[in-house]
C-alpha cells in the first residue's frame, strides 16, 4: 500500500513539474513559431512565395537613437522604446522584455548632425518605423494567431488533475480522520466529421488514519461519445469557423500585400513632394535675388533720367513681393518635412536632410519627353498669320512605357487585383453561410454513448477491497437517441432569410469593386496621358520663359522695354520652373499609382519596389 502511495504522489509531483517549468517567455516563443509557420503557408498560398516575416521591432529603433543622439525632449520612456518602460509589480518575468537579451537593431544611420536620407533610405526606415505599417503587420499575426485557435478544436486535448484532501471529523464520538488522494488525465478530441469523443481514466487512494488504519485504491475510467447524425453533422458543418479562419488568414495578407504597395507609393509622394518643396525655395531664391537686381538697375536708370518713378516702385514692390515667396516657400518645406518625419515613423524635431539629387534623376527618366518638348518650341517654323489655326490633337507620342492600351490594363487588373480575389472570397463565404443556415433548419438526431469501468473511493469506502483490474466485462455502458424536431425554427428561417439577402448583398458588392477597378484603371491612364501632355506643355513653358527673360534683360539694357516687361519675364519663368517640376513629380506618381492599382507593383519586406516591365507584360500575353 505504501508503495502505490508513494507512486502516485511522484506522477503528480511531476506533472506539477512540468505544468510550472514553462515560463511565459517560452509559451509566447512557441506561439510565435506556430504562427510565423502559419503565415508562411498563407503566404505562399496567397502570392506564389515566402518572405521574411516579424513583428518585432528591433530593441534599438532608429527613433530611440536619434531621440538620444540628437538629445530631443520627451515625456516618458514609452516614447523611447517598449524595452524602455519601467517594469510595473508582478510582470510576469518573460523574454520579450529582458534587457539582457541580444536583439536586433537597426545598423543604419548614426551621429548627432542631420542624417542624410535618400528615397530608399526613406523607404526602407518607414518599413521599421512607421507605426501604421506595423499594425498592418501585427493585423496577419493575429489572424494566424485566430487560425491557430480554430484548428486546435480539432487537435488531441490532455487534461490532467491532482487532488489531496486531509480531513479530520471531531463532531461524533470518536475523531475521524484520514487522507484521500486522487489522480485523473484524459483525453479529448472533436472530429471533422462533427463526432466528439471524450476519455478519462484515474486512480483513487484513501486512507483512514482513525480510528481505524484502513485504506484501499481504484483504478476508474470513463469514455463517452457524441455523433451527430442530421443537423450539425458533416464536415462542412462542422468545420466552417476553421474554414472561415482559413479564409481569414488568407485575406489578411492579401490585405497586407496591396497595403505595402499603397504605402510605398504614399510615401513616395511624400519624399517627391517635399523635394519639390526644396526646389521651390531654390526657384524662389533666384526669383528674390533676379528682383533685387533688377531694382537696383531700375534705380540707377532712374537717376539717369532713363526711366519713370513708377516703374522703380514697380520693382521694389516685385522685390517686396520675391521676398515674401521665398519666406513662404521655406515655411511651407518644414512643414512639408514634419509630414514626411511623421509618415517615416520618426519625430517631427528630428534632423534630417534629403537627397536633392532625385530631383535631378526625376527628369532624367523624363528626359525624351522634355527633350521633344524643348525642341519642338525652339524650332518650330511660325506659319503666316492668315494660315489655318491646325490644333495639335491628343496623341500617344512619346507615351512613356507605363501607357499600357486600355483593355490591357483592366485586363492586368482583373487578374491581378487582391482586393477583388477578397471580393469573389467573401462571394463565396456568403455562400457558405446559406448552406450553414439551411442545415439549421433540419431536426437535431444525435446518437450519445457511454462507458466507465471500475469505482471511485472516498474515506467512507476505504475498508472497501482495493483494485487496479478493468475489469470491462463489469464495466457500464448506455446509449441514447436524442430527437429534437423541427417544430419551431423562427429564428433560424429569419438567419437563413438574412443569409440569402447577404449573398445578394455580396454579388452587388462583386459587381460593383469589378467596375469601380475598371473606372480606376481607365482613370490612372487618362490621368497619365494628362500629365504627359502637361510635362510636354511645362517644358515648353520653360524653355520659352528662359528665352523671353534673356531678350528682356538684353532689352531693357538697351533701352527698348521698361522694368515692367522684365519683372514679367521674370515672374513667368519662376512660375513656368514650379510647374515642370509639379509636372515631373506627378508623372512619376500617376505611373507608380497605376502600377499600384493594378496590383503588380512588388515590394518587399524592406519596402523597396520592383517595378513592372511593360515589353515583359506584352511578351507574356502574346506567349498566353
Amino acid at each position: 500500500m505504501s508503495r502505490n502511495y508513494n507512486c502516485l504522489i511522484v506522477i503528480a509531483t511531476g506533472f506539477i513539474f512540468l505544468l510550472g517549468c514553462s515560463t511565459a517567455g517560452q509559451h509566447r516563443e512557441k506561439i510565435d513559431q506556430t504562427a510565423y509557420k502559419i503565415i508562411e503557408q498563407k503566404q505562399m498560398e496567397a502570392i506564389g512565395k515566402t518572405e521574411p516575416f516579424s513583428i518585432e521591432s528591433p530593441q534599438d529603433t532608429l527613433r530611440r537613437r536619434l531621440m538620444l543622439e540628437q538629445n530631443l525632449p520627451y515625456s516618458n520612456p514609452a516614447s523611447l522604446n517598449t524595452k524602455d518602460l519601467e517594469p510595473i509589480d508582478h510582470w510576469p518575468k518573460d523574454d520579450y522584455l529582458d534587457r539582457d537579451k541580444t536583439a536586433l537593431t537597426e545598423e543604419v544611420f548614426s551621429g548627432t548632425g542631420p542624417i542624410q536620407l535618400s528615397l530608399i533610405d526613406a523607404l526602407q526606415i518607414a518599413a521599421k518605423n512607421n507605426r501604421q505599417y506595423q499594425s498592418m503587420k501585427e493585423n496577419v499575426f493575429v489572424a494566424a494567431l485566430g487560425l491557430d485557435l480554430e484548428r486546435d478544436e480539432f487537435r488531441n486535448t490532455f487534461a490532467g488533475a491532482f487532488s489531496s484532501d486531509i480531513s479530520a471529523n471531531l463532531g461524533g464520538d470518536e475523531t475521524t480522520s484520514g487522507i484521500q488522494n486522487s489522480g485523473a488525465v484524459g483525453l479529448s478530441r472533436r472530429f471533422l466529421n462533427g463526432i466528439s469523443l471524450t476519455t478519462q481514466i484515474g486512480m483513487d487512494l484513501v486512507k483512514l488514519l482513525n480510528p481505524f488504519s484502513s485504506s484501499s485504491y481504484s483504478l476508474f475510467g470513463d469514455a463517452s461519445i457524441s455523433i451527430p447524425l442530421m443537423r450539425g453533422s458533416g464536415k462542412h458543418i462542422v468545420a466552417e469557423p476553421l474554414i472561415q479562419a482559413e479564409r481569414d488568414a488568407l485575406y489578411a495578407i492579401y490585405d497586407f500585400e496591396q497595403y505595402k504597395r499603397q504605402f510605398a507609393v504614399n510615401i513616395t509622394e511624400e519624399y517627391l513632394v517635399t523635394l519639390q518643396a526644396i526646389d521651390r525655395i531654390e526657384n524662389d531664391k533666384a526669383s528674390y535675388e533676379s528682383s533685387v537686381t533688377s531694382t537696383r538697375l531700375s534705380r540707377r536708370k532712374a537717376d539717369a533720367g532713363l526711366e519713370k518713378v513708377s516703374d522703380v516702385d514697380l520693382a521694389i514692390q516685385r522685390e517686396f513681393s520675391s521676398r515674401t515667396s521665398w519666406i513662404r516657400s521655406q515655411f511651407q518645406y518644414q512643414d512639408r518635412l514634419d509630414s514626411l518625419k511623421i509618415q517615416l515613423g520618426l519625430p517631427p524635431d528630428v534632423q534630417i536632410e534629403l537627397d536633392r539629387d532625385e530631383l535631378m534623376r526625376l527628369t532624367a527618366s523624363a528626359q525624351s519627353i522634355i527633350e521633344s518638348a524643348t525642341t519642338s518650341v525652339i524650332e518650330e517654323e511660325v506659319p503666316p498669320a492668315d494660315a489655318p489655326a491646325n490644333l495639335k490633337p491628343i496623341s500617344r507620342e512619346n507615351a512613356g512605357p507605363m501607357e499600357l492600351e486600355e483593355d490591357i490594363a483592366i485586363q492586368l487588373a482583373l487578374d491581378n487585383r487582391l482586393d477583388l480575389r477578397i471580393a469573389l472570397g467573401n462571394l463565396y463565404d456568403a455562400r457558405r453561410r446559406v448552406v450553414i443556415a439551411a442545415d439549421a433548419l433540419r431536426a437535431e438526431f444525435t446518437l450519445l454513448g457511454n462507458a466507465s469501468f471500475g469505482e471511485t473511493r472516498s474515506l467512507g469506502s476505504a475498508d472497501n477491497p482495493s483494485t487496479i483490474d478493468p475489469n470491462f466485462e463489469k464495466g457500464r455502458y448506455n446509449a441514447l437517441l436524442n430527437l429534437d424536431l423541427p417544430l419551431e425554427r423562427t429564428r433560424e428561417i429569419i438567419s437563413y432569410r438574412q443569409s440569402i439577402i447577404n449573398l445578394e448583398r455580396a454579388v452587388r458588392d462583386y459587381q460593383e469593386l469589378e467596375d469601380s477597378i475598371k473606372m480606376d484603371i481607365r482613370s490612372r491612364l487618362r490621368n497619365l496621358h494628362q500629365n504627359r501632355e502637361q510635362l510636354i506643355i511645362e517644358a515648353q513653358s520653360v524653355a520659352f520663359n528662359e528665352r523671353r527673360e534673356k531678350n528682356q534683360i538684353l532689352a531693357l539694357q538697351a533701352g527698348r522695354v521698361t522694368i515692367r516687361d522684365v519683372v514679367d519675364s521674370q515672374d513667368s519663368l519662376v512660375s513656368a520652373q514650379n510647374s515642370l517640376t509639379d509636372a515631373l513629380v506627378s508623372y512619376r506618381l500617376s505611373e507608380l499609382r497605376l502600377q499600384q492599382e493594378l496590383d503588380l507593383l512588388q515590394i518587399d519586406p524592406d519596402g523597396l519596389w520592383k517595378e513592372i516591365s511593360p515589353e515583359e507584360l506584352k511578351n507574356e500575353r502574346q506567349s498566353e
